[in-house]
């Protein structure tokens, strides 16, 4: 369940909601050189300093962002494993079945929906079905973010489908009604995505505001 010594991953790995995948992210994280040097320290920085308040992490995954958003997110994916291991962290997290029982009839509830690395594992037509099934439960002009990555991290996993960059964030962006307000490459310069595997396209946009 590791991935290959080039650093992309098996086709075994290619259904992004089987127990397989969430051990495959478990292993990944817990990397000890992972650990030693905190790499996540920039990227906790980037998700705090957009002042998100409480945010809906779709996609959440095994909690790595609801971590960086101090408590105050609640996180929803279809990988139940994911889950699973996001709750046993002590986070907030559902399936998306879940979720919608437990807010039904809680429009508006969200300051802002967290989309990181979730876009690229689909058609754009389902990453549009995701974002309006999820967009009623953030408030007007509220913020949304979608983080993909860039080409060298886009070529590292099988699950990724459609290559993200801000073109086609923008588009999906628009499509969905939301209005882009900021768009930017991190940690470094555009220019390192071809090589460097986790820099990362980030979209800012805002929600409507209320009729």
């Amino acid at each position: 369940m590791s991935p290959r010594d080039d650093g992309t991953v098996g086709t075994e790995h290619c259904r992004t909601d089987a127990p397989a995948y969430a051990e495959r992210l478990r292993s990944l994280e817990g990397a000890r050189w992972k650990r030693v040097l905190d790499v996540q320290a920039p990227y906790r920085w980037n998700v705090r300093r957009l002042g998100l308040g409480r945010t809906l992490d779709v996609g959440c995954g095994l909690g790595r962002n609801l971590a960086h958003l101090s408590g105050d997110g609640v996180g929803v994916d279809h990988n139940a494993a994911s889950v699973a291991v996001a709750r046993e962290r002590g986070f907030q997290a559902y399936t998306p079945e879940e979720f919608t029982a437990a807010f039904a009839g809680a429009p508006g509830s969200f300051d802002s929906l967290l989309l990181a690395h979730v876009v690229e594992h689909m058609p754009e037509a389902d990453a549009l079905a995701l974002l309006r099934t999820y967009l009623p439960y953030v408030r007007p002009e509220g913020k949304v973010v979608v983080i993909t990555p860039q080409e060298r991290g886009h070529a590292t996993d099988a699950t990724h489908v459609r290559f993200c960059g801000f073109d086609e964030v923008a588009s999906l962006c628009a499509r969905a009604g939301l209005r882009v307000v900021n768009a930017y490459s991190f940690p470094f310069p555009r220019a390192a995505g071809g090589v460097f595997p986790y820099n990362e396209f980030v979209t800012l946009a805002r929600t409507p505001a209320a009729s």
